[in-house]
């Protein structure tokens, strides 16, 4: 299993859990709830039934209180514990008990005087041993619908009806609890199949652009003798100092296409001035001046190409402001092409050219720390001193081959996320 298979499972798992957590006690209540709605409902209808059989048309009437007590002797002998009937005014007509009830009336809440207008119940634990159910009843005229008296009634829940209750509950619970378990392991296969096609769509994408970089930098190389394997290295050693940077994601792609295609420019150049073999007179420096504008027009607005621009644009600019297109100085270069520019010195001077030899690494080193605060950022310089001895063992006697094999090494590693 893989990194992302496993990171996959594990937040899967997690947010499996977490829902049956949260779900499962829910379904508990909610089945809790609707057992209890079912017996309330059970005790209404039957107190109606018995009180419109016992009771009076008015329960404020004078001989109320007869039928008033005949109606809750029959109600607490058979649903009820505790039957109690109120007349309109909240005073108290009949009460009877059962011997449970007797037992358990001193323990419950006193609710005060009743006045309310709709049927509720309140569920509640009585002592330790008891859970009970209290109904309130408004009692109306079966033929004006007036508010006539009030009936309030007890149910102290048997044992094996809890036990019923509980059951359905945590049976409804443990079925909400599976169904999300089994719902986490069926989304786990379909997660990384998706994972997988989208990986490698990818890294169909991600070869496309490299085929696209390498065959602009193949474009250039044809063009220009000095370069070839330069890009390859350049782009390399730009990214391992990136890295020491904390560059990451799109920044760090941006200094890796840059570095690879900073001279990409050069593709407009003409031959008599791009590879003349003598020094170039001022008019022609200033035309070979104008590849870094028109590789700034070639790689802008490419999509992933764009970021390409600040070293594209930048990597002939130096710290002290001395440098071209641009003569911008210090911060105002953007990082990648202050990275990009020791990157590029470092490579040149140590590389064998056809005009030159290559320079011992000593000398090499000392030529940039000569540099350091004039044409490179001292800071650049600081993360380069630490890197170089691991950079120019790396690159001692490197091919084309070996210098591309280490720069794709880089692109699948910051592309590819």
């Amino acid at each position: 299993m893989n990194r992302f298979n496993r990171r996959a499972a594990a937040r899967i798992a997690g947010v499996t859990v977490l829902l049956v957590a949260i779900v499962a006690p829910l379904a508990w209540w909610v089945a809790r709830a609707n057992a209890e709605s079912e017996v309330v409902s059970l005790a209404v209808e039957e107190s109606n039934r018995l009180l419109r059989h016992y009771g009076a048309a008015d329960w404020s009437a004078a001989n109320a209180a007869v039928a008033a007590q005949v109606a809750v002797m029959n109600l607490s002998g058979g649903f009820f514990d505790i039957a109690e009937i109120y007349d309109a005014g909240g005073a108290k007509l009949a009460e009877s008990l059962t011997p449970l009830g007797e037992s358990v009336e001193k323990l419950m809440p006193n609710h005060g005087r009743p006045a309310y207008a709709a049927a509720s119940y309140e569920s509640l634990t009585v002592g330790a041993d008891h859970w009970a159910l209290r109904v309130f009843i408004p009692l109306r005229s079966p033929t004006s619908q007036q508010l006539s008296g009030y009936f309030e009634g007890v149910r102290i829940v048997p044992a094996w009806q809890r036990q019923s209750v509980q059951a359905a509950a945590v049976k409804l619970a443990a079925i909400v609890g599976l169904s999300a378990l089994l719902c986490g392991a069926a989304i786990y296969p379909i997660v990384v199949t998706l994972s997988a096609e989208n990986e490698r769509k990818t890294l169909e994408v991600l070869d496309s652009h490299i085929s696209m970089m390498e065959a602009l930098g193949r474009a250039i190389a044809k063009r220009d003798s000095d370069t070839g394997a330069h890009n390859y290295r350049v782009a390399w050693i730009a990214a391992r100092i990136g890295e020491e940077f904390g560059l990451t994601g799109s920044a760090m792609q941006a200094l890796i296409a840059g570095s690879f295609l900073h001279d990409v420019g050069k593709i407009g150049i003409a031959d008599a001035i791009l590879l003349k073999p003598a020094r170039l007179d001022d008019a022609e420096m200033a035309l070979m001046r104008t590849h870094v504008s028109q590789g700034e027009e070639i790689v802008t607005g490419m999509g992933w190409l764009d970021g390409a621009n600040e070293v594209v644009a930048g990597h002939h600019e130096k710290w002290d402001g001395t440098g071209y297109p641009r003569r911008l100085a210090g911060e105002a270069i953007p990082l990648s092409a202050r990275i990009f520019a020791v990157a590029d010195v470092f490579d040149a001077l140590s590389s064998k050219r056809p005009y030159k030899e290559p320079l011992p690494f000593g000398q090499v080193m000392q030529i940039l720390r000569q540099d350091s605060g004039r044409h490179f950022d001292p800071a650049v310089m600081a993360v380069f001193e630490r890197l170089s001895e691991e950079i120019g063992q790396a690159l001692q006697g490197s091919t084309e081959h070996s210098a591309r094999q280490l720069l794709e090494a880089q692109i699948r590693k910051h592309f590819a996320q």
